[in-house]
């Protein structure tokens, strides 16, 4: 019966059905869909994804809707979403490296990210910014690497917890300054940021979304910023590429993801949309308010860049020993 009233009004009003069912909806996407960041509620990917759901909600002509399913270092959210209908409803928002790191991390997980987790696209790139307490000595580069070289002990490093990209970061820069860092893991970015600006902490390594509020503000020292350019609210925050220093990539990726069996179709229609969304002005202009630039790669992009890591994050983690929390 609601076939053939559907197709009555198609046929008696073509032009008014064209206007209110977007070619979106026709290809599949008939009912709300949900964005799950595997965060509590504040952090980055929270934000960002509450930047973009109203703008799907346009692009894609349905309600999209976001869901905090926190714990377990990301992996609560990310097994929801790989449980889920493979049907495109259900995405995983959350900085990746969290991907890459979880298989050396975790001894078993409860999904494969390769094979239950399909990538839709890079949103945005944020760089790490590597800050120090107002209560150091150093000034600059320079000056930290050799306090921390003469520190016996090694400075107080606070990170976002054990096995983070922000942690890992900072194991990798030790390796090569040939130090030692005592390492505190916090629960998030935020509580070593605050550890930082007390003096609790000497130095962090943050999201610039998180942290260039603080350093721009005078509550900590930019000592350096990893990413291909210097930060137009730091301009003179050298990159880690100009001191020659390793993890010159390191950041916050963050990406889109969906169930792994989703239609290839289902895939490109989410990508298309996430691509309109990006190029909004206004979007892009938050985003880079935000310290991060829109990164609209497609899956075959995201894909190569989540096996590389993978790797990469493994041999740091095996190396050092290093477990989750």
């Amino acid at each position: 019966m609601r076939r053939r009233v559907l197709l009555g009004s198609a046929l008696a009003a073509p032009a008014l059905l064209a206007l209110s069912s977007p070619p979106s909806r026709a290809q599949g996407f008939d009912h709300t869909l949900r964005i799950i960041v595997p965060n509590a509620p504040g952090g980055t990917s929270d934000i960002l994804a509450r930047l973009i759901a109203p703008e799907l909600t346009q692009a894609l002509g349905q309600s999209v809707v976001v869901e905090n399913r926190a714990g377990a270092g990301g992996n609560i959210g990310a097994d929801a979403v790989a449980k889920s209908p493979p049907d495109g409803h259900t995405m995983l928002l959350l900085d990746v490296s969290v991907l890459a790191t979880n298989p050396a991390l975790f001894p078993r997980l409860p999904y494969n990210a390769e094979t239950d987790l399909a990538p839709v696209s890079m949103v945005i790139y944020a760089p790490y910014i590597l800050t120090a307490s107002n209560k150091l000595e150093a000034k600059d580069a320079q000056q930290l690497v050799a306090l921390a070289k003469g520190h016996r002990g090694g400075l107080n490093a606070g990170n976002s917890g054990n096995g983070t990209a922000s942690h890992l970061t900072q194991v990798a820069l030790a390796d090569q300054w040939g130090t030692e860092m005592t390492h505190v893991p916090y629960r998030g970015g935020a509580p070593a940021l605050m550890a930082v600006t007390s003096g609790e902490a000497d130095l962090t390594v943050a999201g610039a979304t998180q942290s260039q509020p603080y350093a721009v503000n005078g509550q900590m020292r930019a000592i350096a910023v990893t990413g291909a350019r210097r930060l137009a609210s730091l301009p003179d925050v050298p990159t880690f590429r100009e001191l020659g220093w390793t993890a010159e990539d390191a950041g916050t990726w963050q990406g889109l993801l969906v169930q792994g069996k989703t239609p290839p179709a289902q895939v490109a229609l989410l990508y298309k949309a996430l691509q309109e969304v990006l190029a909004r002005p206004a979007l892009a202009a938050r985003i880079a308010e935000l310290g991060g630039e829109p990164r609209a790669d497609g899956p075959e992009a995201f894909r190569a860049w989540l096996s590389r890591e993978t790797e990469r994050y493994g041999q740091l983690i095996r190396a050092h020993n290093i477990r989750a929390e």
